[in-house]
């Protein structure tokens, strides 16, 4: 019974979760895609962390960037073999741009590589992060017949986070959300109590010149 119920709310026709065959076209992405856009400058080096396989470096490098793409293991031909449980192996100060999709509630320590991307940017540099909302609507309902979100989420998921955890651990950075119906219903929210309750992805940005 539980089984059927996770494939259908996470198959429902007029829902973008962000998962499975809409993860490089859900509007999460495309919202931090824009961020990218608006943040680049020519010669800007941006470090891939969790690069999965490739799809986004390809489009940062489309947009100009100098990509270094890392993860843990190698499904992208350009990716770096890189723990991000460990310390980075990289100068301090190096990357104008640190992109991180749906990988901090995989870590250990979410605080360290906080720690370790301020390290390793340089100081008018900015990130760019999204990790799923475990507690948007959706979760609610799920309770109700047994589920939780370690449940409907990937089974090496370590953190379910609330949108207080995020605010806690990013407190000088804006954080976004979706509404996330299809088409023309899609999109961007900001206002917090929105974003905590509709949104199923943060979407964490922290850049000097924000909108």
């Amino acid at each position: 019974m539980k089984k059927k119920l996770l494939e259908f709310l996470k198959n429902l026709p007029l829902m973008d979760l962000g998962t499975g065959s809409k993860r490089h076209i859900t509007k999460s992405k495309q919202i931090a895609l824009k961020y990218a856009k608006e943040f680049y400058k020519p010669q800007a080096k941006v470090l891939d962390l969790g690069c999965g396989d490739g799809f986004w470096s390809e489009k940062l490098k489309q947009i100009g960037y100098q990509v270094v793409s890392s993860d843990a293991e190698k499904k992208y031909p350009d990716c770096r073999i890189i723990d991000a449980n460990l310390p980075l192996p990289f100068p301090d100060n190096v990357f104008n741009l640190v992109w991180s999709l749906d990988v901090i509630e995989h870590l250990a320590s979410p605080q360290n590589i906080i720690q370790e991307i301020k390290r390793v940017l340089k100081p008018e540099g900015a990130f760019i992060l999204t990790t799923p909302n475990s507690y948007f609507w959706l979760y609610s309902i799920s309770k109700i017949f047994g589920l939780s979100p370690k449940d409907m989420q990937r089974k090496d998921h370590q953190h379910f986070f609330h949108y207080n955890d995020i605010k806690k651990l990013f407190p000088d950075s804006r954080i976004y959300g979706y509404f996330c119906y299809t088409a023309p219903l899609k999109f961007k929210i900001k206002n917090s109590w929105l974003v905590s309750k509709l949104s199923p992805t943060f979407v964490i940005v922290s850049m000097t010149s924000l909108k």
